[in-house]
């Protein structure tokens, strides 16, 4: 039997308005090589800055993580040569980075937390971009020298399940302080698997593959499942020497495997060295007081949903995962809905219909005060909830007053004792065996009843008043 061991690199590109060593903008969806700059461009004679926005939201991250923020770090130079790099080499912080030894909590399947160890989370610059055109390949520099933030977990994770539940605590972590949009798929949250095996009780780790630039949480889970298969049936061919040795493999979407690409370097190979451009980046207490200036993180709002409103754990997770669906649900309880009632209408009666549309939460067109007077309709009586189904289906195609259509749908719920009773009456009249049978014992009819009765309101009776007053003529 054997054992997986999984450390997570992940690189996060910091929402700044300029790239990390000059003024630059970082939108670089624009013509190429217009956002550059001699810094940038690496020329001669022109000398990097720290931006001061890029070391704050660093910090955030590393007070929200528990980790040491330290005062003053350090730039290195990591040396390597590709046509992205004009420098041929890129800024990074080897050996004293902004942000060292912090920690997340993930939840495991048998509602169990697991603690992740973070070694460090370090400020650098990005590269630049490769454009492959036929047989001629172009360089776009708008992006080089964008602020990245590498976070690299301890190899603490044990299976994919782990692996993908961390990132997406640190996905979630990351945009709720507004640091990063982590967008996967424009590569501004992006994850670098290392992988090895080991048999079990062995204390010594096996040996370890980088699968590079994974951009999707169920990619990630693929390329680990594939390359622990891969790992395992070398070690039981007896060829793992031959098979598995450090090295960067990518993982391929179309054929579902991981390829080789280059042998992995050591840290010798990059020939690192403090860089003599830059000065130590010294943080002042306003930036300590700016950074530790931060939003409730979802730790925090899955104590406080559970403690203070009654959800359920489960249901707590799930509102607190996104930050969107988090602020959506506060939202609804400050137009007057009550917790318990808003939980199901947004997790599951509104989304269910967002999916459908193939929209989220960002893009829904019922707003969150809209969803919030509907359900207070409910919690206060006015409307059932299958009426309130049928509103909701109106408001996903156009706004409309909630008010009016109750009205004009004729769903407000009766909830007078004397109508409702007169319906009652009428039904246990038509029945007499029924109501024989149930005196006798035959409970299971109470049912039918209820069923008779909303049945000839026509749904408008309210529920509760309902099964109240039959119990009481029932005896």
């Amino acid at each position: 039997m054997f054992e997986t061991v999984i450390g997570l690199e992940v690189h996060v590109q910091l929402n700044t308005k300029t790239k990390l060593f000059c003024s630059c903008p970082t939108s670089f969806a624009e013509h190429q090589n217009s956002n550059t700059c001699p810094t940038c461009l690496a020329l001669p004679g022109a000398l990097p800055v720290v931006n001061k926005e890029a070391g704050i939201k660093a910090m955030r991250l590393g007070y929200a993580i528990n980790a040491n923020v330290n005062h003053s770090s350090n730039f290195d130079r990591k040396s390597y040569f590709y046509p992205d790099s004009p420098s041929a080499y890129q800024i990074t912080q080897l050996h004293k980075a902004i942000v060292q030894k912090g920690e997340l909590f993930i939840e495991l399947k048998d509602g169990t937390q697991k603690r992740i160890g973070i070694t460090q989370a370090h400020l650098e610059a990005d590269a630049g971009k490769n454009i492959h055109d036929g047989n001629h390949s172009k360089v776009d520099l708008n992006r080089a020298g964008t602020p990245l933030l590498e976070i690299v977990s301890e190899p603490d994770m044990r299976n994919s399940y782990e692996a993908v539940a961390y990132l997406k605590k640190l996905h979630s972590t990351v945009r709720y302080l507004d640091i990063s949009d982590a967008n996967m798929q424009e590569g501004s949250f992006r994850c670098d698997v290392n992988v090895s095996i080991r048999p079990k009780g062995q204390k010594e780790f096996g040996t370890r593959v980088e699968i590079k630039n994974i951009n999707s949480f169920k990619f990630v889970e693929s390329a680990i499942a594939y390359e622990v298969q891969r790992q395992t049936e070398a070690y039981e061919d007896g060829i793992y020497d031959q098979e598995v040795y450090q090295e960067t493999r990518l993982w391929s979407v179309e054929e579902g495997v991981t390829k080789s690409m280059r042998g992995k370097e050591e840290a010798a190979d990059y020939r690192y060295f403090p860089d003599p451009d830059l000065r130590p980046l010294v943080v002042t207490q306003e930036m300590i007081d700016e950074a530790q200036n931060m939003p409730e993180l979802p730790d925090a709002k899955v104590k406080r949903y559970i403690e203070e409103l009654g959800v359920k754990k489960y249901d707590a997770l799930v509102l607190s995962s996104q930050k969107e669906l988090a602020y959506f649900f506060e939202e609804m309880l400050r137009s007057g809905a009550g917790a318990k009632n808003s939980v199901n209408w947004l997790t599951t009666e509104l989304l269910g219909r967002l999916k459908k549309a193939n929209l989220d939460i960002t893009t829904s067109p019922v707003t969150a005060s809209k969803l919030g007077e509907l359900v207070s309709k409910i919690d206060d009586g006015t409307i059932s909830g299958k009426g309130a189904k049928d509103i909701l289906d109106v408001l996903m195609e156009e706004d409309r007053d909630i008010s009016e259509l109750i009205d004009s749908m004729g769903l407000a719920q009766v909830s007078d004792d004397g109508a409702i009773l007169e319906m009652i009456d009428k039904i246990l009249d038509a029945n007499p065996d029924k109501v024989e049978q149930y005196k006798g014992g035959k409970e299971k009819l109470f049912g039918f009843f209820v069923g008779q009765t909303m049945k000839a309101s026509r749904g408008s009776a309210n529920p509760q008043k309902v099964n109240e007053l039959l119990r009481g003529r029932l005896g």
